[in-house]
């Protein structure tokens, strides 16, 4: 008599895993601002300059998961912003995070002092991150304050 773990599991191979992570939840599990989000990932970014050269840094938290030696570039666009980046690093890979189906990617890019100048929160409205063959697109993430949250919920 043949059987398998899958079939114990009352699961076939073409079922894939449902991945009940959230946007929400992982904003609230991570204390750092995220400057975008997409469906199903949370963008943290901020700019750092080390010996002249300046960088890009992004860490993206969610089912984003990688492993390439072909690097990523990401799109930065905003009214008057339209920015092409290119990871510093050609070989990239997401480590797993305790929550399952959650992966935490780390990507530097490389950018100029001129360009640099031009990304804040104010200016970026899209990003729009590539590698392989997947894009995935990030709006920017729009924060309600505390007093704006509470004088929602009194007239919700």
């Amino acid at each position: 008599m043949k059987f398998s773990l899958q079939n114990l599991l009352g699961k076939t191979k073409d079922q894939p895993i449902e991945n009940t992570d959230s946007v929400e939840a992982i904003i609230q599990d991570i204390e750092n601002n995220p400057f975008a989000i997409s469906e199903s990932n949370v963008l943290y970014a901020g700019l750092n300059e080390l010996g002249g050269y300046y960088f890009f840094q992004t860490v993206v938290v969610g089912s984003f998961k990688i492993k390439v030696k072909q690097g990523a570039s990401i799109d930065i666009k905003g009214p008057r912003l339209d920015l092409k980046l290119q990871s510093d690093m050609l070989e990239l890979e997401s480590d797993h995070t305790d929550v399952k189906g959650r992966w935490i990617t780390k990507i530097d890019f490389q950018i100029n002092e001129a360009d640099a100048s031009k990304i804040d929160r104010t200016s970026v409205e899209q990003m729009v991150l590539n590698c392989k063959k997947e894009n995935i697109v990030f709006s920017k993430y729009e924060s309600i304050d505390e007093e704006e949250w509470t004088n929602w919920r009194l007239h919700s």
